[in-house]
């Protein structure tokens, strides 16, 4: 299967400044996010993508970055692959996740 593609940080920002409605989902527990999220992220939990999808991102053809906790946390791929079977075509994963995005707030 296809891998998905990745993005850094400074790819990441440069994607947000370039395109306001690029869509930034956190693939994590309720209790995750709440604690604290990117900038304008969506709650996507990776269990809850396939029924959510719809409803989180209308459109298949937006622009779509997920990601979770850290390099070696898995949902956002997980996340990303049901977003790819269900049709999405431009899926992006962030796989620095909020490790990364946190080192570089508190640098």
């Amino acid at each position: 299967k296809a891998m998905n593609k990745t993005v850094t940080r400074n790819e990441l920002q440069a994607r947000l400044a370039a395109n306001p409605g690029l869509v930034l989902l956190e693939a994590l527990p309720a209790k995750y996010y709440n604690d604290w999220h990117l900038p304008n992220a969506k709650h996507f939990p990776h269990d809850q993508a396939r029924q959510l999808a719809p409803t989180v991102v209308p459109d298949k053809s937006a622009e779509i970055v997920v990601y979770c906790a850290s390099k070696t946390c898995q949902n956002s791929h997980i996340a990303a692959n049901v977003l790819r079977q269900l049709g999405y075509a431009n899926v992006a994963v962030y796989a620095g996740g909020k490790e990364d995005w946190k080192e570089a707030v508190e640098a």
